[in-house]
């Protein structure tokens, strides 16, 4: 059964920036790319990095440790040496809150 989580309040990220968000045993980073906003785990498959202090290029996020890159809207792998997809989280914004289902 899927479960509703509140991550954070819109206002706490900023447009073209990521926030780490830690909820419910997960690590997330939240991303706001000109108001609509995604989810994703924080820790990238490929190794120790935390995309939410990752390069945002347009929809791609690119991991500060080894410059893997991963489409933020999808997970997908854009740019090697990551090939594990990354796990998205559906989002909603109600309440001026960003929310995910789990």
């Amino acid at each position: 059964m899927s479960q509703t989580i509140e991550l954070c309040k819109i206002s706490e990220v900023d447009e073209g920036s990521a926030k780490r968000v830690e909820a419910h045993g997960l690590s997330l980073a939240v991303f706001n790319l000109n108001g609509a906003f995604y989810v994703m785990d924080d820790a990238c498959s490929h190794g120790p990095g935390s995309l939410s202090e990752g390069y945002i290029q347009g929809d791609n996020i690119e991991c500060d440790f080894h410059n893997g890159m991963f489409n933020i809207k999808t997970g997908e792998v854009v740019e090697p040496p990551c090939l594990i997809p990354q796990k998205v989280y559906k989002v909603t914004v109600k309440d001026e809150a960003v929310f995910i289902e789990t």
